[in-house]
């Protein structure tokens, strides 16, 4: 049975790792860029509120931070922003859990589910680099 290492000799942890640093320097672009459409987007609203596009830009600038350190950094860094993102996907996952009520449950459970993946590829990162 194959490893997350595969035959060719690349991590496949690393590899889906890279790929979420991406994903979150496009997502964290795009919310800074157009916050109000990144809000009705996620189902939380559309209407005009300076204090939501600027904590949905806070947001953005975490997401370009931890793609970019991730993305920029050696195999060392790259185990230090794992932990990161790892911390941050898990603080959000149970701030969406403890938002619930507040929210449309497809809102909650979208949010949820991304920051989970995130998350459980972070763990996977982790420990991953701990057995090494």
């Amino acid at each position: 049975m194959a490893d997350a290492k595969e035959e060719d000799g690349r991590d496949k942890v690393d590899e889906m790792m890279t790929n979420l640093a991406r994903g979150r320097v496009a997502l964290g672009a795009a919310a800074l860029a157009a916050p109000k459409l990144t809000v009705k987007l996620m189902g939380l609203g559309g209407a005009a509120d300076p204090g939501r596009d600027y904590m949905v830009r806070m947001f953005a600038a975490r997401e370009i931070a931890l793609g970019a350190g991730y993305l920029l950094s050696d195999d060392s860094g790259r185990r230090l922003m794992a932990r990161v993102g790892l911390a941050a996907d898990s603080v959000d996952v149970a701030s969406g859990l403890k938002t619930r009520k507040g929210l449309p449950l497809w809102v909650t459970a979208g949010a949820v589910a991304i920051a989970g993946g995130a998350a459980a590829m972070g763990a996977a990162k982790v420990s991953r680099d701990l057995i090494r």
